[in-house]
């Protein structure tokens, strides 16, 4: 774990994949930080590498992370990403091992590692209960729970609401302190609502704000539901 990354439960991940970049991530960018203010609720956004610099620049509370990065040192090597160049652009924190971008477990290792060293925090996705306690064994920040069925095209039914308990249980038999987004098949702030009230830490939303008929709006709806559902969790 990165000892000087903070972030408070609950909180929200955003990640832009390839929907957006240049002006139009930087001004959704602003807007979640404006959002991250106003309802109190930390926000990770998860940027393009080459928009990680001008996001930075431009926010002041969201904590920008990168998509992906590669487990190597600054010398020779084309086309990879260096954890230190990642760092040096202003973002705080690393997505790894996303359905669409997978690491073997020895890649995953390296990754987590180099990343901390370099001061990154990590957001480690993991798409079953098996894998997230595997992941937990090697102790990143936060483990990012979404089953690749769900990634961009499904809806949350009844199963996978009971699946949090499940995959909270594994991972915290393995890590008791371990910090857990549930994400994937989130359409709306009702969704939002209903992922943190069943015992998230966090959730997150790609394609439901994205492409969202108007998604400065849908993503407001979405973080005042994570305040919201907190509060009542708390109660």
């Amino acid at each position: 774990m990165t000892n000087d990354f903070k972030i408070s439960k609950p909180f929200f991940e955003i990640g832009p994949k390839t929907y957006l970049y240049g002006k139009e991530a930087v001004e959704l960018a602003v807007e979640a930080d404006r959002l991250c203010e106003k309802y109190e609720v930390d926000i990770i956004f998860t940027a393009q590498y080459t928009d990680i610099e001008p996001i930075s620049r431009a926010t002041q509370y969201i904590k920008v992370f990168a998509q992906h990065m590669d487990p190597i040192y600054p010398g020779r090597g084309v086309g990879a990403v260096l954890p230190e160049a990642v760092k040096a652009a202003g973002a705080v924190g690393v997505l790894l091992n996303h359905a669409e971008k997978p690491l073997t477990m020895e890649v995953l290792t390296q990754s987590i590692k180099r990343a901390h060293e370099v001061g990154l925090a990590t957001l480690v996705c993991a798409g079953s209960p098996e894998e997230g306690a595997a992941v937990a064994c090697l102790n990143p920040d936060i483990i990012l729970a979404e089953s690749p069925a769900l990634i961009g095209k499904g809806a949350r039914g009844p199963q996978d609401m009971e699946e949090i308990a499940k995959i909270n249980h594994a991972i915290h038999q393995v890590n008791p302190n371990m910090l857990i987004l549930h994400g994937a098949g989130i359409t709306d702030e009702k969704d939002v609502y209903a992922i943190i009230k069943a015992g998230a830490d966090a959730t997150g939303s790609t394609s439901g704000i994205l492409k969202a008929e108007k998604p400065v709006e849908m993503m407001e709806k979405m973080i005042a539901s994570v305040a919201e559902a907190w509060k009542i969790r708390k109660k």
